[in-house]
């Protein structure tokens, strides 16, 4: 399960990028994904696995583009998001973007070609969001049902927002455990986690949410 959530994860939290000349529907937006990224890496495995900052770079060139971190970040923050000054969304946007990212890099190392299948796309392109229904063969040949969320940007490009792994959406996963941690240490020491430890504050958040859960 760790491949499966290296892979996807991480994506709801790559940042926007400049509008494309001809925008993508969100099928092809998430078929292109699929085929840069084993492009990128099949066949340099053990190169990537020795460079991390390499492997980042691949996750930034493939993913950045089709993806939007201040809305997707906003929905993560929940109702905090209202509570917090544009200059402490962004710094949360671009921490969590960067902790996401490390924490899920590695496993990424394992995906090459044929293990996502983008399946008939079924709405219409008029609304302004949509649900793009993918499976992901894992390791072991069991198949994982992934739907990515997209919305129309003003400028018409469609961009991802969140990603529901076998019915478990990542913006509400994380938001809970952003809501806990922000309630226990204010926004500001939430964001100075994750700036200055990284991965490592995910791992804190996850831990925290599930001490108070299990009380």
């Amino acid at each position: 399960m760790r491949t499966l959530l290296s892979a996807f994860a991480l994506t709801v939290a790559a940042a926007a990028a400049p509008a494309l000349a001809d925008p993508m529907p969100p099928q092809q937006v998430v078929q292109t994904i699929a085929d840069d990224l084993s492009k990128a890496i099949e066949g340099h495995q053990q190169e990537l696995k020795a460079d991390k900052e390499a492997m980042i770079k691949i996750i930034d060139d493939t993913f950045l583009p089709h993806f939007d971190i201040d809305y997707a970040s906003i929905l993560v923050l929940g109702m905090h998001a209202r509570e917090a000054t544009p200059a402490q969304r962004e710094r949360f946007a671009k921490a969590f973007y960067n902790s996401i990212t490390h924490r899920y890099a590695e496993g990424l190392l394992n995906y090459t070609r044929g293990r996502v299948k983008v399946l008939p796309f079924k709405g219409d392109l008029n609304d302004k969001r949509s649900i793009v229904q993918t499976q992901v063969v894992l390791d072991d040949g069991k198949t994982v049902s992934v739907d990515y969320a997209f919305r129309k940007t003003r400028d018409g490009d469609w961009k991802a927002y969140d990603v529901i792994i076998e019915g478990i959406s990542y913006v509400s996963n994380y938001r809970n455990q952003v809501d806990a941690e922000i309630k226990k240490e204010g926004i500001d020491g939430l964001i100075t986690r994750l700036e200055t430890q990284g991965e490592k504050a995910l791992d804190t958040l996850q831990q925290n949410a599930q001490q108070a859960n299990s009380h």
